[in-house]
């Protein structure tokens, strides 16, 4: 089954070969990402330098029929090699561990693969959106594996219920999805109602949550309510801005099932601002609450390895953290930026320099890094750095 997606990926790329009609649209990009990783002196790999290499393709597709229909497909296939794969499955009990990681799907369809693996490499392929849309009137309905996209703030949205992101794992741009039937009214065309159902194997992994959308005050205001993995969910969110800076905020609610009668909840807030400068000069703040996080120490290292068990109660195992940012195009072909996350209990910290300059019509070279600083058992001081060399090409 999954093997077919493959094959009409290849379909979608024949039709882009042949030329693009009016009702079919093909799009994707070509990466190399080449990284060395230094790792933290806190952990077992203290005199160890280990490198790594991803080829990373992405196929785009949608056919429009007519106005009102149209059908997506879009994946994704990755050769990874070196001796990060290597060390990953020199972790487990199995020779195999990162693939069978990989190979890992949360959705109710397993889209998911490794097509061939060894000790040092494997090949995985991924298909992450595949959904029907058909809109009439003001009515828009969506069915298959999409992004439900509710979150507000650009690095932590406790609104996004369905599909967290992780943060650092930034060479997936186009995030998460997830299987799920979104029905959309728009009620004017400032205001809108949703509701989603995630679909599952069983009531456990289902999900069902609305939301309702409206502009007041000048501010874009939104509103959820639902359950999800055995917890009642309310939350809100809003978007405007004090004093020609953007002023963003987002906060949820869970309740157990099994506590719905007491305060034991765990209620998750983030706000941030952000302001650009004429001269196109960019800062952005950031804050997180996590109201079950720790004031101690918070380390949790694998979660940079892998998008498991992710979700907006995991955002962060600490009280609380701080994000800031700047960025700067210092020519029309250079752009520059940093950002830095802090645990102000644990004293760990992140930085995340970047640079990236255009070689041509959609090719572009970026140079980062992912540095991660603090004492043993922090949040972030079991980590080390990483370092980055991406070549990107869009076609």
């Amino acid at each position: 089954m999954k093997r077919g997606f493959v094959v009409i990926m290849l379909f979608a790329l024949i039709v882009n070969v042949n030329g693009q009609t009016e009702d079919v649209e093909f799009s994707g990009y070509i990466k190399s990402l080449q990284t060395v990783i230094n790792p933290s002196d806190q952990t077992f790999l203290q005199d160890e330098i280990f490198t790594d290499n991803l080829l990373h393709n992405r196929l785009n597709f949608a056919y429009y029929p007519n106005n009102q229909l149209n059908f997506t497909l879009e994946g994704r296939n990755r050769l990874m090699f070196g001796e990060l794969v290597k060390l990953m499955n020199g972790l487990g009990n199995s020779p195999n561990r990162y693939a069978e990681m990989l190979n890992k799907d949360d959705g109710f369809l397993d889209l998911s693969e490794s097509i061939f693996y060894g000790n040092g490499y494997i090949l995985h392929s991924m298909v992450d959106r595949m959904y029907v849309d058909y809109t009439i009137n003001n009515w828009h309905f969506r069915a298959g594996r999409q992004r439900i996209n509710w979150g507000i703030n650009m690095i932590w949205n406790p609104n996004d219920i369905f599909n967290t992101f992780n943060y650092f794992d930034f060479d997936y741009e186009e995030r998460p999805g997830t299987d799920a039937m979104k029905v959309q009214y728009y009620t004017s065309p400032a205001s809108s109602a949703e509701i989603v159902w995630q679909a599952g194997k069983d009531w456990n992994e289902m999900a069902i949550a609305g939301m309702y959308r409206f502009n007041k005050f000048g501010y874009d205001w939104q509103f959820l309510g639902g359950y999800k993995k055995r917890d009642a969910i309310i939350g809100a969110g809003w978007t405007g801005h004090i004093g020609g800076a953007g002023f963003r905020g987002e906060a949820t609610w869970f309740q157990h099932e099994a506590n719905l009668k007491d305060t034991t909840g765990q209620l998750v807030a983030s706000v941030s601002v952000d302001y650009m400068f004429p001269n196109s000069f960019y800062l952005n703040g950031g804050f997180l609450y996590n109201s079950e996080g720790t004031k101690g120490k918070a380390s949790r290292s694998q979660m940079f390895m892998t998008n498991q068990d992710l979700s907006v109660k995991t955002l962060t195992p600490s009280k609380s953290e701080v994000f800031l940012q700047m960025s700067y195009p210092v020519t029309p072909l250079l752009h520059a930026d940093i950002s830095t996350i802090i645990n102000p209990f644990d004293g760990s910290w992140f930085s995340g320099p970047t640079v990236t300059y255009s070689l041509g019509q959609n090719l572009d070279v970026m140079v980062t890094s992912q540095l991660f600083f603090g004492e043993e058992n922090t949040e972030y001081g079991d980590v080390g750095q990483l370092y980055y060399l991406r070549l990107k090409y869009n076609f």
